[in-house]
């Protein structure tokens, strides 16, 4: 039995990406399964990135973040919700960054630098003390945006016609990627657990603590769609 530091995985960002990507078994045959398919993947950004967005501009909650001036935007920022529109200029700052987000997922190289990024990734959606702009994007849309952005990258995936072994090889890994990624946004909005001095006020204060815990729902959830997906067109 491996031992794990606990209160490392809070501090060292590569450990945590080690010890997440043990978990769900996410290794060279994954990266592997992730290039052998970038290439017919690439055309299809474009269309995730106008999908994403799409999706955020059908809910008040997830538009109003648009809003304010992004960081590292130069233009003028909409005056309120009802100015912006998915052909402004914020919109279409941050459409690039999401476009060079998911090139870097393909492109690689899945080392030290990467770790940094998708750490980098997660922690500039919460209010930080060198952060310039004081957007705090609350978890429950992060999350439910991953899974958004999943759903429609299986899709755009299992059109390209692929055999069944790349194609499987490929949605696996993807899905695993993509909860590593959601785990790094755990891991700034959810605290490690500390020596229980008393029992929990209630169950969801318990469950709060548990920042790992959607890594590894994500990937079993991920890992029966996929299967059920196969299911379904045999």
């Amino acid at each position: 039995m491996e031992h794990i530091d606990n209160a490392k995985l809070y501090q060292d960002d590569a450990y945590r990406f080690e010890y997440v990507a043990k978990f769900v078994d996410f290794g060279e045959h994954d990266i592997k399964a992730i290039e052998s398919v970038a290439d017919k993947i690439r055309p299809l950004v474009p269309v995730v990135v106008d999908a994403v967005y799409d999706k955020l501009f059908k809910f008040d909650v997830t538009k109003k973040f648009f809003v304010p001036k992004n960081e590292g935007f130069d233009g003028q920022a909409p005056a309120s919700l009802e100015e912006l529109t998915l052909d402004h200029p914020q919109i279409k700052f941050r459409k690039d960054f999401l476009s060079r987000y998911l090139h870097k997922l393909l492109n690689g190289p899945y080392d030290a630098r990467m770790i940094r990024y998708l750490s980098w990734v997660a922690k500039i959606h919460i209010d930080t003390p060198e952060k310039k702009s004081k957007i705090n994007v609350d978890y429950v849309h992060i999350n439910a945006l991953m899974g958004f952005v999943e759903t429609t990258l299986v899709g755009g995936i299992m059109s390209l016609n692929l055999d069944r072994e790349t194609e499987g090889a490929a949605l696996s890994a993807f899905n695993k990627l993509l909860w590593i990624q959601n785990d790094f946004f755990a891991r700034f909005y959810m605290k490690p657990i500390e020596p229980a001095k008393k029992p929990a006020a209630s169950c969801c204060a318990a469950l709060e603590q548990f920042a790992l815990l959607p890594a590894i729902v994500g990937a079993v959830v991920g890992a029966a769609a996929i299967y059920f997906g196969y299911v379904h067109r045999a």
